[in-house]
């Protein structure tokens, strides 16, 4: 027991650290998320303002602050406190025999880097994309996924708007991701996670972008629009679109739906009013079965 405290507080005050550093600039800056999320945000806001899709929607639209705050807390607060758990977990199963190299099934240490980059992000989108269509296939986890579906008016930062629990099925599923390449991870990594956090950003965004042809690669506003739809397709009542940064997968198992583009449905989902609208209230959501 003894071991595994230690081992949770290294994690935890390290995390912390390296927090606190990114903040100073003590980091390298390919390295320095926090700051790296503050650019991207602020960029792609102002697009939303020079360029607003939904021209009616307030720079400062609803939940504006709300969504804010969940970036911050889910990208670094609960990353503090969560990652001593995952070090105990990564040791425990250690002690089994389960280590990041036991699944391996791609060696691509000697790879060119531009292919281990290509690599390592389509498999990280597809662990994500799976993911998301559990969230929205299974009721349990469903109730915590509707945190992120309470949005109303659609913004950059309901990026990051998601209940806590998420990140719980997220990062063990990524990390096995990442066993499946045995459990490496490209040194130019860092280029993969901040194109992942701008497309998200993106896709959230009050811009209207489908990118032609490259729409069924890529996942884009106009299409992410529509997952975060109040009605959904008869044929199709566990939802669509469920693309993070790809939209090809969508397309290859037949759970794209995009009827149209003006970019004025209704956003949300049945019983969403009982959605508490403070961050404590939701914070506890999904807990109960019933709304």
């Amino acid at each position: 027991m003894t071991e595994y405290v230690t081992i949770f507080k290294n994690s935890f005050l390290g995390t912390l650290d390296w927090t606190w550093k990114s903040i100073l600039f003590e980091v390298p800056w390919y390295n320095n998320f926090f700051w790296g999320l503050i650019v991207i945000s602020l960029v792609v806001w102002v697009l939303e303002i020079v360029f607003p899709w939904r021209k009616e929607q307030s720079v400062f639209r609803k939940d504006f602050w709300l969504d804010a705050f969940y970036m911050f807390f889910n990208f670094f607060v609960f990353a503090i406190i969560i990652n001593g758990i995952y070090s105990i977990l990564e040791v425990a199963f250690g002690h089994i025999g389960i280590t990041l190299k036991s699944l391996t099934l791609i060696k691509m240490s000697h790879w060119p880097q531009w292919l281990q980059l290509l690599v390592f992000f389509l498999v990280l989108d597809f662990v994500q994309w799976f993911t998301h269509v559990l969230l929205h296939r299974f009721e349990f986890l469903w109730r915590f996924h509707k945190v992120h579906h309470s949005v109303k008016e659609m913004g950059f930062a309901a990026h990051l708007r998601y209940h806590w629990m998420e990140n719980i099925l997220y990062k063990p599923l990524k990390v096995f991701g990442v066993m499946l390449l045995g459990g490496f991870e490209p040194e130019q990594a860092f280029i993969v996670h901040f194109v992942a956090i701008t497309i998200g950003h993106l896709n959230h965004a009050n811009i209207k972008l489908s990118y032609g042809p490259l729409k069924y690669v890529f996942n884009n506003p106009v299409m992410h629009l529509y997952h975060h739809a109040y009605e959904l397709p008869e044929n199709k009542p566990y939802g669509i679109n469920f693309g993070i940064s790809l939209s090809i997968w969508d397309y290859i198992f037949k759970t794209n739906h995009v009827p149209e583009d003006s970019g004025t449905i209704v956003l949300g989902y049945p019983s969403d009013q009982n959605m508490p609208k403070n961050f404590l209230g939701q914070l506890f959501y999904g807990f109960r079965k019933k709304d």
